[in-house]
């Protein structure tokens, strides 16, 4: 219910590029979200997704997060986990768009699950450096698997829970941080305050279903209000964040 209404809110008061008054978001919403360009890199993606929806061997999933509104056990089939649980092709391919927009040469991902979203950032620049980071040590294995078979050589998995990871985490600066793990309010605001060290003004973190429950939408809120954080932009099932201080502080609400 608090999805449904949120969504309706979020439809009646979005808007599309004509409706952003910032040069810097108009250039984010036209040539990156509706960037209509078919991409190779789509392609190795969709084969990527499809060799996951072939894979009918069962694992035992560990959930550090909030469990899952879709399995009622822990022991799931890949292809199952891909098509229910995975991200949808039309986000992937705006996580590939954002990350060859903005050049991110330092990425860090919470959350690997199969690697879906991990491949779209190796492929949105081949050339960076990912970390990605996946507490369930039987996912983790998987999309290892995945990353080596289609030469994703730029990706760094680390299987460990988030916070032992910032518990040693180095003086990294990241360009890009998505961050789809733990859908707890008191966490996800715990991670983001963590964060803010590793980030600069030309950084920007992209948190998962924002709306996933009434608490993650207040910490969406908590986060979007950051004296910090200078844009943020809800597309509904994101909420984007950036730290540039030339710019005035705006809040954006864009459909995708």
């Amino acid at each position: 219910m608090h999805q449904l209404k949120s969504y309706l809110k979020f439809l009646f008061r979005s808007t599309n590029a004509h409706g952003v008054h910032s040069p810097f978001v108009y250039d984010v919403v036209t040539k990156c979200f509706y960037d209509k360009t078919q991409y190779p890199a789509y392609k190795r993606l969709k084969q990527y997704r499809n060799l996951l929806k072939k894979d009918t061997s069962v694992i035992e999933v560990t959930d550090f997060g909030q469990g899952s509104r879709v399995f009622k056990s822990n022991t799931r089939k890949v292809s199952d986990i891909a098509r229910y649980a995975g991200m949808s092709q039309k986000r992937q391919r705006l996580l590939f768009r954002l990350t060859q927009y903005f050049s991110s040469e330092k990425i860090l991902e919470l959350g690997t699950s199969l690697g879906l979203a991990t491949a779209a950032l190796s492929l949105g620049n081949p050339d960076a450096n990912i970390v990605t980071v996946e507490g369930c040590p039987n996912t983790a294995r998987k999309a290892k698997e995945l990353f080596q078979s289609f030469q994703l050589t730029n990706i760094q998995l680390n299987n460990s829970r988030f916070e032992t990871f910032f518990s040693e985490i180095k003086e990294e600066n990241y360009q890009l941080v998505f961050i789809d793990g733990n859908h707890n309010k008191e966490k996800t605001l715990a991670y983001f305050e963590t964060l803010l060290p590793n980030v600069s003004e030309d950084s920007i973190v992209i948190f998962d279903d924002i709306y996933w429950s009434r608490p993650m939408t207040e910490a969406w809120q908590q986060i979007s209000n950051h004296p910090q954080v200078t844009v943020s932009i809800d597309t509904f099932q994101w909420g984007i964040v950036t730290f540039r201080k030339t710019q005035p502080k705006q809040h954006f609400t864009i459909r995708v």
